[in-house]
């Protein structure tokens, strides 16, 4: 794996720990032996890469065969939900995309 893309998987993991324990981010950075300067340093620079990558999610919508015929849900930051289906055209999903980025 790229060394790059293992750290930032790493400090992604961190940040996200971090905002679930209710603690500070300096208690936090404390007790597991961080420097508080490079969780900041790795918070700005995953933000930045969430708006640089646009502003969508994806989830998993159902493991279970046939239960809904999505099978990825793309999740805007608007809170709008797309469900697209498995197999579907590939030119029909740019141009949905496409229409849904010019909104």
């Amino acid at each position: 794996m790229d060394q790059d893309l293992e750290k930032t998987r790493s400090w992604r993991k961190v940040i996200r720990e971090a905002s679930q324990s209710g603690l500070s981010v300096r208690e936090f950075c404390r007790r597991h032996k961080l420097k508080e300067s490079q969780f900041y340093i790795w918070q700005r620079r995953l933000k930045k890469s969430r708006k640089d990558q646009g502003s969508a999610t994806f989830a998993l919508v159902s493991e279970e065969p046939g239960a809904i015929a999505a099978g990825l849900e793309l999740v805007l930051k608007s809170g709008m939900r797309i469900r697209i289906g498995r197999g579907v055209d590939a030119a029909t999903l740019r141009t949905v995309l496409a229409t849904v980025d010019s909104c």
